[in-house]
């Protein structure tokens, strides 16, 4: 007897809880189609803002042992440049969820219409990315948080998910924050803000210096944000942060996620990954 494995964030109806996070192959059509193909339900884009972006120089990645860190400044063509991906994918019947980000609620805005005027199934705001400061300082922020979601949700017909940032004493009051401003979901959590330092170059590793901790290093502080937003709103919840395998889906489940993202796992495991989680919980 086959395990019905389907989910709903907001309205998207998905045949399973797996979506390809943000930032991991979220640039080409054709790598979010291979998401696609090995198991993801749907695919969040890397985040996209209204004007193309250079980001930081290298080295912007670097593999510390327990988890990834990074700070790749959101380099991306522009959302206007990005359209025809968006618009590939619709032609193959995939569910689309762009990420956006900006400086300004106006930015977000502009980004997510276009992207909406693509085709795009919902946007995912990117409100809390550790090493762009504008970004960074919307998702601590509950009055620029809330200004960007109005001004989101007063843009959009389409479902508007919130990437929620771990960086704050309080992330059950951000929560609340987003859904009282009109937000359909969260995504908790987005990366972890972290360092690292070359000793004998006596500098940091990463350009921009601070980075943002993926990986099974943040599973149990995601893991626990995914419990107290639970706790404290009643959106679906897209949990994310060091999932590996189908026991690590199957706890974020647990502690309250209505999907899942799958990201640093790629790099870990390969796109075989999500097959291997469906199975497992299957």
């Amino acid at each position: 007897m086959a395990v019905d494995l389907s989910s709903e964030i907001a309205g998207l109806k998905l045949r399973s809880p797996l979506l390809l996070s943000s930032g991991i192959l979220g640039l080409d059509w054709r790598l979010m189609k291979r998401a696609l193909d090995s198991g993801a339900a749907a695919v969040v884009t890397k985040s996209l803002t209204l004007a193309p972006r250079r980001g930081f120089p290298n080295p912007t990645l670097v593999e510390i042992g327990c988890g990834l860190l990074n700070a790749m400044g959101i380099p991306n063509p522009g959302m206007r440049e990005f359209v025809p991906e968006i618009e590939r994918l619709k032609d193959i019947g995939a569910t689309v969820i762009v990420s956006v980000a900006g400086e300004s609620p106006g930015d977000y805005a502009e980004a997510a219409r276009l992207a909406e005027e693509a085709g795009a199934d919902a946007i995912e705001a990117n409100v809390s990315c550790p090493h762009v400061g504008a970004v960074t300082e919307i998702g601590q922020d509950p009055k620029a948080l809330r200004e960007v979601v109005v001004e989101l949700r007063n843009a959009l017909s389409i479902p508007l998910i919130v990437k929620l940032s771990p960086n704050v004493a309080d992330i059950a009051k951000m929560a609340r924050v987003v859904e009282e401003a009109g937000a359909d979901a969260v995504s908790a959590i987005n990366t972890v803000k972290g360092m690292a330092i070359d000793i004998y170059a006596g500098r940091p590793i990463l350009s921009a210096g601070v980075g943002g901790l993926s990986g099974p290093a943040i599973k149990p502080i995601a893991l626990r944000c995914v419990y107290e937003v639970r706790r404290a709103v009643g959106l679906p919840i897209i949990g994310c942060g060091g999932i590996l395998d189908w026991a690590d889906a199957v706890e974020f489940l647990m502690a309250g996620a209505n999907a899942l993202g799958i990201g640093s796992a790629i790099y870990y495991r390969d796109l075989s990954v999500f097959r291997e989680i469906l199975d497992g919980m299957e």
